[in-house]
């Protein structure tokens, strides 16, 4: 389209017309430009002059608020700023937060909180607005409003999520109440709740915590499962452990470590990985003690365990495996063994002993100066209150030196028929 100048004097007004516009664009570009360079200084001039320049920009009235804030150390003229900020700008949790903040220092308790709820109802989910809302809220002692903040978190923030666990523990010591109302159903948050109460000892809460973790069908770390059972152990609690090894086993698909009514030893014959956790074999360095296993030479399945020993005060092979057992009850043991080359007084010896109290219930006679495989066989029966048992491979006696080499493998404990 053509616009047709019928005159010079319209011509020139069209070119004046223009010109006007074309400065006013100019001098407000110019001024929002000066305005966001003053606003991103940090002197108090610079800033009351952004503010000057563009009063209508919430940014820089929340800037001047952070300076009479955190450097004036003039709560009051924050106090200003900070409302003209939320006024122009109600949706920041952000300027809201740090209103509060300037309502704490003055000690007007009123304003604060209202100032903390219009950050949380501006944004919900911001894990910082909600921790400091949280520990607002346990100071004023509203632990309902805490926890629920601290659930936001706990779902949000899992730099902060142990801390506000054991904030929410400290005020509500109820593992029930917590799962329902506080620690998502999720695997991340419900492991950290698990190491929490592990760490205070917290034995029968602990149970608790895993039964909801079985029930996210989530992923987690297999070692998280395995540490789990190494505190049940600890504290006596084998019918849990037990449970957590069976479930366990099905969710990494390690069924075939889990023990039969035909055999309590788990990877009997060393034919599968050794896991070093659980209730499979595990193993502990011992100075003098090496531990391989041996493809080329087995009684049954694949290999065996080859134990070499050279050294002075041998005491134990440093190899072992919990094994669950029934109280009161009778049970025959066997393996095979062989030996290379054995020397020195004393020599090994399969041993099973009760976990807690160390009675030894079956004691094999010494290993010693058999150069094809042999096998080992016996019986014990356990206390009535024995539920837990070690296998290992002790010395008898210790103290003198030892040098030569001893296979072993194809294990079985099985109850003895009644």
């Amino acid at each position: 389209m053509q616009i047709a100048f019928k005159t010079p004097g319209r011509k020139r007004l069209t070119v004046a017309v223009a010109a006007l516009l074309a400065l006013g664009y100019l001098a407000v570009t110019t001024s929002l430009f000066v305005g966001s360079w003053l606003g991103g200084r940090a002197e108090l001039t610079a800033l009351q002059r952004a503010s000057r320049i563009d009063p209508g920009n919430a940014e820089y009235r929340y800037r001047l608020g952070r300076y009479y804030d955190l450097v004036a150390r003039d709560p009051d003229l924050a106090i200003g700023q900070y409302k003209t900020a939320v006024q122009l700008n109600p949706h920041s949790a952000r300027y809201w937060f740090d209103l509060a903040g300037a309502y704490q220092v003055l000690g007007d308790t009123a304003k604060q909180t209202s100032a903390l709820e219009h950050a949380i109802i501006a944004d919900p989910m911001t894990p910082d607005v909600a921790w400091e809302a949280a520990n607002f809220y346990l100071v004023q002692g509203d632990t309902d409003k805490a926890l629920r903040e601290f659930r936001v978190v706990i779902a949000s923030d899992s730099t902060n999520a142990q801390s506000a666990l054991q904030l929410c523990w400290r005020v509500n010591p109820d593992v029930d109440a917590l799962l329902r109302d506080v620690v998502p159903a999720r695997s991340d948050s419900l492991l950290v709740f698990l190491d929490l109460l592990q760490a205070k000892q917290e034995t029968a809460s602990t149970i608790k915590v895993w039964n909801a973790l079985m029930q996210t069908r989530e992923s987690f770390p297999l070692q998280q499962a395995y540490d789990y059972i190494h505190f049940l152990i600890q504290h006596k609690e084998i019918d849990q452990a037990e449970l957590v090894w069976k479930q366990s086993a099905d969710r990494f698909g390690l069924s075939s470590y889990v023990p039969s009514a035909s055999n309590l030893v788990v990877n009997n014959n060393f034919s599968l990985t050794v896991l070093n956790a659980g209730f499979d074999w595990q193993y502990q360095k011992q100075s003098g003690v090496g531990l391989s296993l041996d493809p080329s030479d087995f009684h049954s399945g694949r290999r065996s365990l080859m134990i070499s020993f050279d050294g002075p005060g041998i005491t134990e092979a440093g190899i072992y495996q919990y094994v669950v057992v029934e109280p009161n009850t009778s049970y025959d043991f066997s393996a095979y063994y062989k030996t290379g080359e054995m020397e020195g007084a004393g020599g090994p010896h399969f041993s099973v002993q009760d976990m807690y109290s160390q009675k030894v219930y079956y004691e094999s006679d010494e290993l010693k100066n058999v150069g094809f495989w042999k096998s080992a066989d016996g019986e014990f029966t356990t206390d009535p209150d024995c539920k837990l048992v070690v296998l290992h491979i002790r010395r008898l006696p210790a103290g003198s030196p030892i040098r030569g080499k001893l296979w072993v493998g194809d294990f079985h404990i099985t109850r003895k028929a009644q």
